[in-house]
């Protein structure tokens, strides 16, 4: 019998949700939109695939590359002003970190009979970030 998935503690209401989307538009996008003279990206979409691959990317390069990933770090960013990003030029968007713990490696001579693992919850430098889902545009989502 398969096990079922547990309830996420971070989900929150469609109308929280709706809410914190319509924040955004009034006091960020507008003011973006009005510096670029066009309608911003209101939001970013990635398909379950895509995450699934880069979960399974970031674990197993941070394995290879002595980290225990523990997480995904979401940054907002601009896209440059430049031809060859086209219709995302100056656009908002988001871009995914690996973030984990470096493995320590033990001294030698020394008996391991666990992974020691540092105390730093960092972004992991040596694995790429993900970036190029599709943008959304105004006026609104349907939640």
């Amino acid at each position: 019998m398969e096990r079922q998935p547990e309830r996420p503690t971070q989900l929150i209401t469609k109308k929280f949700a709706k809410e914190l989307h319509t924040n955004f538009m009034k006091y960020r996008a507008s003011i973006i939109a009005k510096y670029i003279k066009k309608e911003d990206a209101n939001a970013v979409w990635f398909s379950v695939e895509e995450l699934e691959n880069y979960i399974h990317y970031i674990k197993s390069k941070g394995e290879k590359t002595g980290y225990n990933v523990n997480g995904i770090r979401i940054y907002f960013g601009v896209y440059p002003e430049e031809k060859k990003y086209a219709e995302k030029a100056g656009l908002m968007t988001v871009f995914l970190t690996a973030t984990g713990k470096k493995i320590k490696t033990p001294k030698t001579g020394e008996i391991q009979t666990f992974a020691l693992l540092s105390d730093e919850n960092s972004d992991i430098s040596s694995i790429e970030p993900m970036n190029y889902g599709s943008i959304g545009r105004p006026p609104a989502l349907d939640y």
